[in-house]
């Protein structure tokens, strides 16, 4: 039996290589048919923020990955709510059209849902 893995994702996008770390598991797991799902939360919610300028800190842009979720089967994409709004990111313009915005209850509710849970 397949068990379920959800990824959190706390790190802003060019803080150290843990959203990339993260968003490459994601894939891989949803390249693997690994029923998965990616959860952001405090700092890792700017990963979502649209036009981001990574060339700026001589990074690689994580947009085109976040954006290629989908094709990979993964569907399952959460951020909590109140990370967005300390941050001033609107969940109406998010780099990744299927975010669902989700409460502290509703983000303990989809952890518990999950059999592995991993935090980058």
């Amino acid at each position: 039996m397949t068990k379920s893995l959800l990824i959190i994702s706390r790190q802003a996008p060019w803080s150290g290589p843990g959203a990339k770390e993260a968003l490459d598991i994601v894939l891989a797991g949803g390249a693997f048919d690994l029923p998965i799902g990616l959860l952001f939360m405090d700092d890792g919610t700017f990963q979502l923020v649209p036009e981001q300028n990574a060339a700026a800190l001589q990074q690689k842009n994580l947009t085109a990955n976040l954006q290629a979720l989908a094709m990979f089967g993964v569907e399952d994409l959460y951020a909590c709510r109140h990370s967005l709004n300390e941050r001033g990111i609107s969940p109406a313009g998010l780099a990744v059209a299927d975010v669902q915005p989700l409460s502290a209850e509703e983000v303990r509710a989809v952890i518990d849902r999950y059999d592995q849970v991993i935090t980058l």
